[in-house]
């Protein structure tokens, strides 16, 4: 239903209609279109968790794609950088499996990215001197230097996509965040199909 200026009326959403239980009041952005086509195909639905899942996906797109661009330049994938990173603020030398852990990558595409790193200079990798089938990782002076001319560009770019936001609003997106994740890391066994 709409109010008779054609829009909304009050307590409803960008579609005309009042959002259900757990639903997000409608944008006017990507998500909020696709929803609508869904409303349409199967109004009986509730797409509260595609209006938080898909905004999510689609930020996290959105900021992914701008973000590499410092990386491009550089020569490096995100994996790449993640690797890198996690060298530098751990501070010390990590196995592939501690590597693995630290990016959330599997153990294979690890193996792949640090050989790729070792050639272009970026780590350097030496056998455990008690069990040979152990290898430890660490950044060279040079990946060092990388990680540290890369990284400030990197928090100046996320500032500014931040600043649409009020220091408020940053916050209570942060604490909400940070719940959702604690959570779903809580969970990440059961999540698997």
């Amino acid at each position: 239903m709409t109010a008779t200026n054609g829009g909304p009326t009050p307590g409803s959403d960008a579609t005309g209609t009042r959002p259900g239980p757990g639903t997000v009041p409608a944008r006017d952005d990507t998500v909020s279109a696709v929803v609508r086509q869904w409303r349409a195909v199967h109004p009986e639905l509730d797409t509260g968790p595609m209006q938080i899942i898909g905004r999510i996906n689609r930020c996290a797109a959105l900021l992914q794609q701008a973000e590499d661009a410092p990386l491009r330049r550089a020569g490096l994938s995100r994996a790449e950088f993640d690797l890198l990173g996690a060298l530098r603020r751990t501070g010390h030398e990590l196995t592939p499996g501690e590597l693995a852990r630290e990016t959330f990558s599997s153990g294979a595409a690890v193996t792949k990215r640090i050989k790729q790193l070792t050639e272009r200079g970026l780590v350097e990798r030496r056998g455990d001197t008690r069990d040979r089938r152990v290898a430890h990782v660490r950044l060279t002076d040079t990946g060092r230097d990388l990680v540290d001319g890369i990284l400030p560009e990197q928090l100046a770019y996320e500032t500014a996509v931040l600043s649409v936001l009020d220091p408020g609003g940053q916050g209570e997106l942060a604490g909400l965040l940070a719940e959702l994740l604690s959570r779903l890391e809580g969970r990440a066994g059961g999540l698997r199909a």
